[in-house]
């Protein structure tokens, strides 16, 4: 008999402890998740369209610049109305293309002006651009 009543109170007392650490560990995963949630609603959204010209810019030279073989010294980036025009020196050109290709995949990015050129050939030409006074000139 005396058997039997230390196993029901072992029995009684792991389901109480089982019991206690289910509650805990509900209450745990609860202010887990309620953290979670705070961090997410303060964290910046990265992938917006609200972002400005500047932003994409650093967002085009973080993606093309990524490898680490990467000719950063002679590449500038700049973004007007959401185009990222790429000028300067690149070795050959798969990188010429891989750099166009990258500024590419920056969400935000509506067209990419690659006008970066290898060593000994002449520098792209981008589009003139002119003032709206001198659209209506005769």
């Amino acid at each position: 008999m005396r058997t039997v009543l230390t196993l029901a109170v072992g029995a009684a007392a792991a389901g109480a402890a089982a019991a206690y650490l289910n509650r805990n560990r509900k209450q745990v995963k609860r202010t887990t998740n309620t953290m979670k949630g705070a961090v997410h609603a303060v964290t910046p959204k990265f992938g917006s369209d609200d972002a400005d010209d500047q932003t994409l810019a650093d967002r085009v030279k973080s993606e093309i610049f990524r490898a680490p073989d990467a000719p950063k010294g002679g590449v500038s980036v700049d973004v007007q109305a959401g185009v990222a025009y790429l000028r300067g020196e690149v070795p050959d050109t798969q990188w010429v293309e891989r750099f166009g290709t990258d500024a590419r995949k920056v969400h935000g990015i509506s067209g990419v002006k690659n006008l970066l050129h290898t060593p000994g050939t002449p520098t792209p030409e981008a589009e003139p651009r002119f003032l709206a006074s001198e659209q209506f000139r005769s």
